[in-house]
């Protein structure tokens, strides 16, 4: 902890809030000193990102909005992703965030920082004609940040939807970098995101669809707020640690935790991609019952009961009776009960099984009701440990996955993750053929060689 002690004793030597020695970073990192870990980190990062969005651009919900923020109009800069057309960066970066979280497929650290910094990264660099190497130390340091605010959380989690309320930092600096701010006006960008950090965990638990556009409030509020500081708005310098801050009003944090490391350690090498398209409190338990039907073989009539052992906070956002009847897609992404139904019928849980048809296929509601969910009080995980007992007249079948499938300590290979890129870049309102995929494909793993960002998805879209 000595580069944070550090750091905080500078910035009070120096009469310096958090948001200023943020801006100090964000203006002053070098590219050319980004790890080589890093850069790899974010490009398998962008390419899953920009996959599941192009998935999810057919998701329920979606096109309305599109169609609702396209027919604004607007200066025709930034791509939206799966589908045609430019918009101005600010609507893009709503629209772009909305789809890559639409299916639940997009990864996730101590938030889900990548939906949200990416975008508004993505959308500035078209808008500015950045090379491919500062939209990458833009993106890095945007969505570093993100995971950085995710992970300064202390005491007990109040109900906002951390992505919303922190990510709108995340894509501020992204936004602020690729502008050129100086860093007292990028320091103004981070104090007006703080009046636009909003999300809350309500939409989770009633299933609904406004929980797909909170990351897309967060990316447009975070451009648009760079833009604005860009103008001379002014903003506190205490977005943070002030009397009415994000720490004070919000969720309590630790700035240490933010500033330990910073543009040394970068978090977004942590970060966890999705194995499955639903909420990652349910992944766990999910990977423990396919075990377990895979390698005992059972069928769907031979389980007569499924007991599901998970802690209180995954119980909050999974655990909910199975009602698909107001959002089927949005209830099977965050019900625990449909993921095991799920993973009887079809032995998985990709795109397909989260289409409408498959939700409400009448033999799920069946095994839906065969699910007893007991929570453990004394277990603290957010997604791991978890699980899964199955019982059949041939015995009783139990496991418990300790590592988050995809994460970290469980990572998947180079083929799993190229063979969901595929899958969704091939899925959406605008599938894209082999060619075009492999174009993105390389496009991505070359991203320091474009010389204009505003030509990143020429022959693509």
């Amino acid at each position: 902890m000595a580069e944070t002690g550090a750091a905080l004793r500078l910035a009070a030597s120096e009469a310096r809030s958090v948001s200023q020695v943020i801006a100090d970073h964000i203006v002053g990192f070098d590219a050319d000193a980004l790890p080589a870990a890093a850069v790899a980190a974010a490009k398998r990062l962008m390419l899953d990102t920009l996959a599941v969005a192009w998935a999810g651009a057919d998701a329920p919900g979606a096109r309305p909005v599109y169609e609702m923020v396209a027919g604004e109009g607007g200066s025709a800069h930034c791509t939206v992703w799966g589908y045609r057309g430019k918009l101005p960066a600010a609507s893009a970066a709503f629209l772009n965030s909305m789809t890559a979280a639409a299916l639940d497929y997009d990864a996730i650290n101590t938030v889900h920082a990548d939906m949200v910094a990416l975008p508004a990264a993505l959308a500035l660099a078209e808008r500015q004609k950045a090379s491919g190497r500062e939209f990458l130390a833009a993106y890095i340091l945007g969505s570093d940040l993100c995971s950085r605010l995710g992970g300064s959380i202390t005491g007990q989690h109040k109900g906002w939807f951390t992505t919303s309320i922190y990510g709108v930092f995340g894509a501020a600096a992204a936004a602020a970098r690729l502008l050129r701010l100086d860093a007292a006006t990028t320091a103004h960008a981070l104090g007006i995101a703080l009046s636009q950090s909003a999300g809350t965990q309500q939409s989770n638990i009633e299933q609904a669809l406004t929980k797909r556009l909170q990351g897309a409030f967060s990316s447009r509020g975070g451009v648009f707020s760079a833009l604005l500081a860009a103008k001379g708005i002014t903003a506190p310098r205490e977005a943070f640690e002030g009397k009415f801050g994000l720490y004070q009003l919000y969720q309590e944090g630790d700035p240490a935790k933010v500033l330990d490391g910073l543009g040394k350690r970068f978090q977004h090498e942590q970060t966890a991609l999705k194995k499955y398209p639903c909420c990652a409190c349910s992944h766990a338990s999910l990977d423990a019952a396919l075990g377990l039907i895979r390698e005992h073989e059972l069928q769907p009539d031979e389980v007569t009961a499924i007991e599901i052992v998970h802690s209180p906070m995954m119980h909050r956002l999974v655990g909910a009776p199975f009602d698909p009847r107001d959002n089927p897609q949005v209830t099977a992404q965050f019900s625990v009960q449909y993921a095991m139904a799920s993973a009887l019928l079809h032995r998985k849980l990709g795109i397909a099984e989260i289409q409408e048809a498959a939700v409400l296929d009448p033999r799920v509601k069946p095994i839906t009701r065969r699910v007893k969910i007991v929570v453990d009080e004394t277990n603290k995980g957010t997604r791991v440990p978890a699980s899964v007992t199955l019982t059949t007249a041939r015995g009783t079948f139990t496991r418990t996955t300790t590592k988050f499938p995809w994460g970290a300590e469980a990572p998947p290979s180079d083929a799993d993750l190229a063979a969901k890129a595929d899958d969704c870049l091939g899925f959406g309102a605008l599938a894209l053929d082999p060619a075009r995929r492999q174009l993105l494909v390389e496009r991505v793993r070359g991203i320091e060689n474009v010389a204009d960002m505003a030509e990143f998805f020429t022959g693509i879209v």
